[in-house]
């Protein structure tokens, strides 16, 4: 394993050429402003690169010791000085060609990060609005996939209405533990790659709401935990409330009015079902 062993070219079972041994990767990063408008990092490629003069993303070949996050964060720090502070993945779609794939890994910025050209690859970087990006000439593997990628970069949270999950759980015993049990669905999340029905991979804000007994359940890496002070379902109505209107924000519950509550703050519900199917995988 060694730095640039992913450099070179080769050809997918479609009978087309591709920069990277390994496959390759960019980095789409997203900033929403207080509108909600959202605007995507572009690169104009050097004139001498392959599609030069086309808009895309900041990428190249991935390494061989390099998942798809850190080969995109590594090529934005190359290509446009991005140091990746600041910035929130939230998941990686994959246009699987057989036998390469591009990873596009979307990731959230709090702001406009400055960002110019770091070396001969980029011409120009530049933040464009969500419906300019399609004014520009874009790299045709960007183009292809942007139709499917740009419904996918709004924020996401997943709620989790924890004890009414414990309870579709139903282990042995559970509600003479609940702290427990909470903390055994907490350690199971945390560890859980979930679906999603376009990405690759998804990395959505986990808020898992507890309370009573299960009040002192840990926080555990990518799961902040809420403890409801008094009930639950207004505790999880607080969190939907705070989102902001470009979010989408998906609770896990089968608690009928506490669903009826959060649509009409325009969330989304899923059962428990749909989370506890997947830790069973």
């Amino acid at each position: 394993m060694a730095a640039k062993d992913g450099d070179g070219w080769i050809e997918c079972s479609q009978g087309h050429r591709h920069w990277g041994l390994h496959g390759a990767s960019g980095l789409l990063v997203v900033h929403h402003d207080e509108l909600g408008t959202p605007y995507v990092l572009m690169q104009k490629r050097s004139w001498w690169s392959h599609h030069g003069g086309t808009w895309g993303l900041p990428g190249g070949a991935r390494d061989s010791h390099e998942d798809a996050v850190t080969s995109a964060l590594r090529e934005a720090r190359e290509e446009a000085a991005l140091t990746g502070d600041g910035l929130r993945v939230q998941g990686v779609y994959r246009d699987d060609h057989g036998g390469w794939a591009f990873e596009t890994v979307i990731a959230a910025s709090s702001e406009l990060l400055a960002a110019a050209p770091a070396n001969a690859e980029s011409s120009e970087m530049r933040w464009l609005p969500l419906p300019k990006v399609t004014e520009r000439k874009l790299h045709p593997g960007f183009a292809a996939t942007w139709d499917d990628i740009q419904g996918e970069i709004r924020p996401e949270t997943l709620v989790l209405d924890v004890a009414n999950i414990v309870g579709a759980r139903a282990e042995r015993g559970w509600w003479r533990d609940r702290l427990g049990a909470a903390t055994r669905l907490l350690e199971a999340v945390s560890r859980l790659r979930l679906t999603h029905p376009v990405l690759a991979q998804w990395y959505p804000r986990v808020v898992a709401v507890v309370e009573g007994a299960a009040r002192s359940a840990p926080e555990l890496p990518g799961v902040q935990v809420v403890a409801a002070t008094g009930s639950g379902d207004d505790a999880i109505v607080d969190v939907v409330r705070l989102a902001k209107p470009w979010e989408r924000v998906l609770v896990v519950t089968a608690d009928r009015a506490l669903k009826e509550r959060v649509h009409e703050l325009g969330a989304e519900t899923v059962g428990p079902k749909w989370l506890l199917s997947q830790l069973a995988d």
